[in-house]
């Protein structure tokens, strides 16, 4: 891998959230260089000539586009975005044969341009294509993962620093599991500036109920069909949440993230992709933190696993 601002990001589809995606890691500065793949031309043309617009106002570097493959080549993560959108009332699984079969079509292509890049998956249902494309590419587990439930912590702490009264950044707490219905709050392992949140009790700022707790889950599983509902897609909050990713990568942070990844043992877990807490490094992922879990956070696990397993033989993997 390259110096960190010496750096290559490459973003397949250049939708939405590809493009919001790159704006957010144009606007930070993450990389020297990101290019654009979309089988569209005018409009992956279109979105580029955009944020070079804007390039007076932010880091130096370049983003260029294609609709050529080709324009990935030499990328040190290729970010995966292409696939079917989410509609309303849509569940995340509804999409992986639709978009297990876009990838089956785009990933070994992106393999042959980039050959030494990580996969950053981002294609819903993702731990269902991030599994499919360890299978697809044959590429060493560490280096095809996917953004798994960093989102979906990221409104679980919005949540709480809300119900709380304090900043967001003082809130630890993890969403594991499935990127999706199945998805399971660790509630045992989360804190509020070192104070775990079973004895959070500070006057002022509230204390978490059965019923809070749940309403909170409930928001977060809710939340992109709520954004959905209202625009189309989720957008910002998924291009900040993959920018931090790469910069983790990028940058050679050591910063614990909830990405997913195959399993090898974790609980009795093996071969296939869950999200759970893992230092990203610029190497990759590393095996999941053995964080501890109650018996119900255990089950809610397994129960992830036995759903990703279920759809993932389903299509044939």
């Amino acid at each position: 891998m390259t110096s960190e601002r010496a750096a290559k990001i490459g973003i397949v589809g250049a939708g939405s959230v590809g493009a919001t995606i790159a704006y957010a890691a144009m606007i930070r500065g993450v990389a020297r260089q990101i290019s654009l793949f979309d089988i569209s031309k005018a409009k992956v043309h279109a979105e580029v000539l955009d944020l070079n617009h804007g390039m007076l106002f932010v880091p130096p570097g370049t983003v260029e586009g294609s609709d050529d493959i080709e324009i990935l080549r030499g990328s040190d993560v290729v970010v995966v975005t292409a696939g079917a959108k989410q509609s309303p009332g849509q569940t995340r699984m509804d999409l992986a044969a639709a978009n297990t079969a876009i990838c089956a079509k785009i990933l070994p292509r992106i393999v042959e341009a980039a050959p030494d890049a990580m996969l950053l998956l981002v294609t819903n249902p993702v731990d269902v294509i991030t599994q499919v494309a360890i299978k697809m590419t044959g590429l060493p587990w560490e280096r095809v993962f996917g953004s798994g439930t960093v989102l979906d912590s990221s409104r679980f702490r919005f949540l709480l620093a809300r119900h709380c009264g304090v900043a967001v950044q003082n809130v630890h707490a993890y969403i594991a599991g499935e990127h999706g219905d199945s998805e399971i709050p660790l509630w045992s392992s989360a804190t509020i500036g070192s104070i775990p949140l079973s004895q959070w009790a500070v006057q002022g700022h509230g204390r978490l109920t059965s019923t809070d707790k749940d309403g909170i889950v409930h928001s977060v599983k809710d939340a992109a069909n709520q954004v959905i509902q209202g625009k189309g897609s989720t957008t910002y909050a998924i291009g900040l949440a993959v920018t931090s990713i790469l910069e983790a990568l990028l940058h050679d942070e050591h910063r614990v993230l909830p990405l997913s990844g195959l399993l090898h043992g974790f609980h009795g877990l093996d071969d296939v992709c869950l999200s759970l807490p893992r230092i990203v490094t610029r190497k990759g992922i590393e095996a999941p933190l053995p964080i501890p879990m109650t018996v119900d956070e255990e089950a809610g696990l397994l129960d992830s696993a036995d759903r990703i397993r279920a759809v993932v033989r389903g299509l044939g993997y």
